[in-house]
């Protein structure tokens, strides 16, 4: 429910469908959690995921992975292990990041997540799953040995405004987000690699794969992918949040600009 993930769903479905497939692109079905199981019943046939979120909470493990492209080979391995194919992953990565105002951090002396121990407690902003994810609340309690976190649940966005107001002391950010652009903010270092590497993979079903033509199908995927730097996905992410424009326009200038369309 975030619009980074508005986008990659245009994208695919409009590359997809330049190419004469038929898509029918649902919108807003939840977290990895839920929209992993509507993929393994079959309620779905394929969705762009995240390889540190594939790990986490897709797969329920603590993974702390040494680089982007071990993370991806351990995603790929389990989605293969259950019957589903997987794209090459994509050159950008959205990780969550803990932010606080710069005065904030300035004034508690925090350049690095576990520099939050040093507060007597603190107030975490952050989309609901992220407080029982360990690339999330568990994880930083788990490695970093913080348990004076006090979380408030919230929608992807408003975390911003929650941080100028003063309603909160730190929260939950993607790494893409285009807020980060200004100098308002400090993102704390994850000097333990809690919240991983998180490129794109497109995981679909293996019948529904070798039906729509196999390796010809994920090549048009792929050739999306590529494309996805991540200052290409920064100013897709601003054009949408930032100048309000609609995900599905968004992603046909992208894709046309490319040749895609």
């Amino acid at each position: 429910d975030f619009a980074e993930e508005y986008i990659l769903g245009e994208l695919y479905g409009q590359a997809l469908e330049a190419e004469g497939y038929s898509v029918e692109l649902k919108h807003n079905i939840g977290s990895t959690e839920i929209i992993d199981k509507a993929l393994t019943s079959g309620k779905i046939d394929a969705y762009p995921e995240y390889t540190g979120e594939t790990v986490s909470s897709a797969f329920a493990q603590d993974f702390i992975a040494k680089s982007a492209e071990e993370m991806t080979s351990r995603a790929k391995e389990l989605y293969a292990g259950r019957g589903q194919v997987t794209s090459e992953p994509t050159p950008f990565q959205d990780k969550d990041a803990i932010i606080t105002l710069k005065e904030f951090a300035a004034q508690h002396g925090l350049t690095t997540v576990a520099d939050l121990k040093k507060l007597g407690s603190f107030s975490l902003a952050g989309q609901a799953p992220f407080k029982g994810r360990f690339a999330g609340v568990k994880g930083m309690e788990k490695i970093y040995g913080i348990r004076n976190v006090e979380f408030t649940a919230i929608t992807p966005g408003l975390q911003y405004k929650a941080l100028d107001r003063g309603d909160v002391d730190t929260a939950d950010a993607f790494t893409t987000d285009p807020q980060l652009s200004s100098d308002r903010y400090t993102i704390l270092e994850d000097t333990k690699g809690v919240f991983g590497f998180q490129n794109v993979l497109f995981v679909i079903n293996k019948p529904k794969y070798e039906a729509l033509g196999g390796q010809q199908f994920m090549d048009i995927i792929n050739s999306v992918n590529k494309l996805l730097t991540e200052p290409a996905m920064r100013a897709m992410n601003e054009a949408v949040l930032t100048d309000k424009k609609e995900p599905a326009a968004v992603a046909e200038a992208f894709l046309q600009a490319n040749g895609l369309v």
